[in-house]
């Protein structure tokens, strides 16, 4: 949609104004900037009619002509052996403090082009299209920097349409993992988290496409699961030495499992201390089978690289029904 200039809704201005006696603009009721930002039903708003086009050019590169070609593919200039050392850096040494997850997709693909979709609705996920070897490639990822990258409903309403559109035209998908759980809260179990949650598990459950995974920091809980696990049919998990796979934080498992200890802050802080080291450790969920390897973080782009040309060719068999029963 372009700023200021398109609009779209079932009933217009006067006709709300006539049956519910609400008084609306047409830019409040349907511009861009509400369905790029509240209802999600436009992908993005740009500025101008020029700019809105020359993205569509961009988008439309990234996509086969239909679900049975193949996704396209580009000469890369972009060694697929590159390494970045400054991945190495970017996880912060406070697990609480945020980084920027946008930075770490646009060292991986290839010359630094990523198309963000849905940019301006749920942040706290970032869904888009890169190339790895000159192929298109699907990214989901959890985003730190807002709400520390927990899944909402809207987050997952978001990042399962995208899963979906990707297994349709065949376009493979990598994930990128930080995420501390499912935002709490009556707003949201009002609003049906559980079911909205359920759609992205299915969405990642049903894919036929390559799926890679790697894990940065946090994976705690169902909102792991739910994130491409190997449990839900994922190809290849890799996490980083950073990574903490867990049912949930240190700190909160503690609590709950020495309740009695709680008025003694030094048995916590043991408590804790070996809670992390015996649980949280990313070797510990490789030597159970629940990641693939644990790899340093600038060799990154080279083991998602190596991942996708080996299940280049991935063929996955379903058993013969009528349609899913997909959680709506």
């Amino acid at each position: 949609m372009v700023k200021n200039t398109s609009y779209m809704f079932v009933t217009g201005p006067d006709v709300v104004k006539t049956v519910t006696n609400e008084v609306v603009t047409a830019e409040e009721l349907g511009g861009a900037s509400v369905h790029a930002t509240r209802s999600s039903i436009a992908d993005g708003a740009f500025e101008n009619d020029v700019e809105t086009l020359l993205q569509m050019r961009r988008l439309i590169d990234f996509l086969p002509s239909n679900n049975t070609d193949g996704v396209p593919e580009w000469p890369s200039f972009d060694d697929i052996g590159r390494v970045d050392m400054s991945l190495d850096t970017l996880i912060p040494d406070n697990p609480n403090k945020p980084y920027d997850m946008k930075e770490l997709i646009l060292k991986v693909v290839d010359e630094g082009d990523f198309f963000e979709i849905a940019d301006s609705f749920a942040k706290n996920i970032v869904t888009g299209f890169g190339r790895i070897a000159g192929r298109t490639v699907g990214f989901v990822a959890n985003q730190p920097m807002v709400l520390a990258g927990v899944l909402d409903s809207d987050a997952s309403r978001k990042a399962a349409r995208f899963v979906r559109f990707c297994d349709a035209f065949n376009i493979p998908i990598v994930t990128f993992v930080d995420v501390p759980g499912f935002l709490p809260g009556t707003a949201q179990e009002y609003g049906g988290l559980i079911k909205h949650g359920a759609k992205l598990l299915f969405a990642y459950s049903q894919c036929t496409v390559p799926l890679v995974t790697i894990i940065t920091r946090k994976a705690y809980g169902g909102a792991f699961d739910v994130m491409a696990s190997k449990e839900i049919g994922a190809d290849m998990n890799y996490a980083w030495p950073t990574a903490q796979i867990a049912v949930m934080g240190a700190k909160g498992a503690v609590e709950i499992i020495f309740r009695a200890d709680i008025g003694d802050p030094d048995k916590i802080a043991a408590r804790t201390k070996e809670y992390e080291d015996r649980f949280l450790s990313p070797f510990i969920a490789a030597e159970r089978g629940y990641i693939d390897d644990v790899i340093m973080p600038h060799s990154t782009r080279k083991r998602i690289a190596r991942a996708l040309s080996m299940l280049k060719d991935k063929k996955v068999e379903t058993p013969a029904k009528k349609h899913d029963n997909l959680p709506l």
